[in-house]
C-alpha cells in the first residue's frame, strides 16, 4: 500500500527486470557519431560515494558537454530532428548527419519549433542553426533569463509562453504543420512519433555507460545493479527502463516535491497532473504532467520513486563539485535520490554491499541557482 507521506515509493506496479533484450538499434549510435565533434560523455567513479551509500561503486555517468550544450538532451533531439525531418521529405531516417544537412539545403524555409524549460529547446535551437533552419522555442514566463538568452544565443526566437511548461506544450502543439515541424519531447493524443525518436536518441548514452562500466571494472557484462535518473516528463526515465530495466537493472527515479507527478502517478496507479507554478531549483524538472508515452513504461519499470527537496539537491551540487563534477540541481538530483532512498529502511534489496550504481547527472551548469523556491524548507 502507498503511503503518501513519504517521499520514497516502491512501486506497487514494478515488474522484476528479465534478460537483456538485445542492443537498441545500431543506426542511431552510428548517426550519433557522424555528427561533427562528437564525444562520449565521461563515466566518473567516486568511490566517496560509494562509502557512503554502503555499495561497491559508483558511477557518474556526466552529461555536462554534449557538442558543446551543456545537457544530455540534444542526443534525443538530434535524432528525433532527423526522424521528423524524414518525415517531412518522405524518406527514411538519415543514416549520417551530412546526409541530413544536405536535404535540408533545399528547404531553408522550414522551421523547428518546441517548447521547453530550458535544455531541449536549446538543443532543437542548436540544430536548426547547424541545419540552416529557423526555430521557434515556446518557454514558460518563469523560465530562468540565461537560459532564455542560451537559446536565443543559437540563433533562435524565443517566445515566453504566460504560464507554465506544461502550457507551453500545450501551445506548441496547437502550431504544428504547415512548415512548422514540432519537435517535442512529451507526447500527447495523436502526436507519439517524435517523442518516441527522443527517447530512442537517449539510447546511445545509455550503451556507452554499459560499455565504460565494463572498461572500469574489466569485465565484458558487468551488472550495472541500480541506475539513479532524475524525471521531468519522463521521457529520459522512461530511455533508462528501456536500455536498462531489460538487463536485470532496477530504476530508481529522482523529481522535486514541488513537481513530483510521476511519484504521484504511481502511488495513485494513473496519471496525475500537478498543477503550477512548479518553483523548484531543478529548473529541468518542472514538470507536472508525465508524457503519455513514457507513463506505461515507467508504471512497469521504476522500481522506487523518490521526492527530493531543493536543500537536497543543492547539497548534491557541492558535493559533486567536491569531486570534480560540476553540475545544475537537475543534474544532482540522482545523487540527491540515492542518498533519501539509502535513508529508506527497504533500501537494502539495493543497495547491497556488492553493488554497482550509476547516477546520471544530466547537465552541467545551466544558470545560477534560484533561491526562496518554496520547497527548500523541506
Amino acid at each position: 500500500m502507498s503511503h503518501l507521506e513519504d517521499d520514497v515509493l516502491w512501486n506497487p506496479a514494478w515488474v522484476p527486470p528479465t534478460d537483456p533484450s538485445g542492443p537498441p538499434a545500431p543506426e542511431i549510435a552510428a548517426f550519433h557519431r557522424s555528427i561533427p565533434a562528437f564525444r562520449r560523455s565521461p563515466l566518473i567513479e567516486v568511490p566517496q560515494l560509494a562509502e557512503q551509500a554502503g555499495v561497491a561503486h559508483v558511477f557518474v555517468k556526466h552529461e555536462a558537454d554534449r557538442l558543446g550544450l551543456p545537457s544530455f538532451k540534444v542526443m534525443g533531439a538530434s535524432w528525433a530532428v532527423n526522424v521528423a525531418l524524414a518525415r517531412e521529405f518522405g524518406a527514411p531516417p538519415f543514416a549520417t548527419f551530412e546526409e541530413l544537412r544536405k536535404a535540408c539545403r533545399a528547404r531553408p524555409d522550414l522551421e523547428l519549433l518546441t517548447a521547453t524549460d530550458g535544455n531541449h529547446g536549446r538543443a532543437v535551437a542548436f540544430l536548426a542553426r547547424v541545419l540552416g533552419l529557423r526555430s521557434r522555442i515556446l518557454v514558460p514566463a518563469d523560465m530562468a533569463p540565461e537560459r532564455a538568452r542560451a537559446i536565443e544565443g543559437e540563433g533562435a526566437e524565443v517566445v515566453v509562453i504566460d504560464g507554465t511548461y506544461d502550457e507551453a506544450v500545450r501551445r506548441a502543439a496547437e502550431l504544428d504543420g504547415a512548415g512548422t515541424i514540432v519537435v517535442a519531447d512529451t507526447s500527447w493524443p495523436g502526436y507519439s512519433v517524435i517523442p518516441r525518436a527522443v527517447v530512442d536518441g537517449y539510447s546511445t548514452i545509455f550503451v556507452e555507460a554499459r560499455e565504460q562500466v565494463d572498461a572500469a571494472l574489466g569485465a565484458e557484462g558487468s551488472a550495472i545493479d541500480v541506475a539513479v535518473v532524475p524525471v521531468g516528463v519522463g521521457s529520459f526515465a522512461s530511455a533508462a527502463a528501456g536500455n536498462l530495466h531489460q538487463a536485470s537493472c532496477h530504476i530508481v527515479t529522482a523529481e522535486p516535491t514541488a513537481a513530483d507527478c510521476l511519484w504521484q502517478s504511481l502511488a495513485a496507479a494513473a496519471p496525475v497532473v500537478v498543477p503550477g507554478p512548479h518553483r523548484s531549483s531543478m529548473a529541468g524538472l518542472n514538470c507536472g504532467e508525465v508524457s503519455a508515452d513514457a507513463w506505461p513504461i515507467l508504471q512497469r519499470a521504476v522500481r522506487a520513486a523518490v521526492r527530493v527537496s531543493d536543500r537536497e539537491a543543492h547539497a548534491a551540487v557541492r558535493d559533486l563539485a567536491s569531486h570534480g563534477i560540476n553540475c545544475s540541481e537537475s543534474g544532482a538530483a540522482s545523487l540527491a535520490g540515492l542518498r533519501r532512498l539509502r535513508l529508506d529502511t527497504r533500501s537494502g534489496s539495493l543497495l547491497r554491499p556488492g553493488a554497482t550504481v550509476v547516477l546520471f547527472n544530466t547537465e552541467g551548469v545551466t544558470a545560477p541557482p534560484e533561491t526562496g523556491v518554496a520547497d527548500d524548507e523541506r
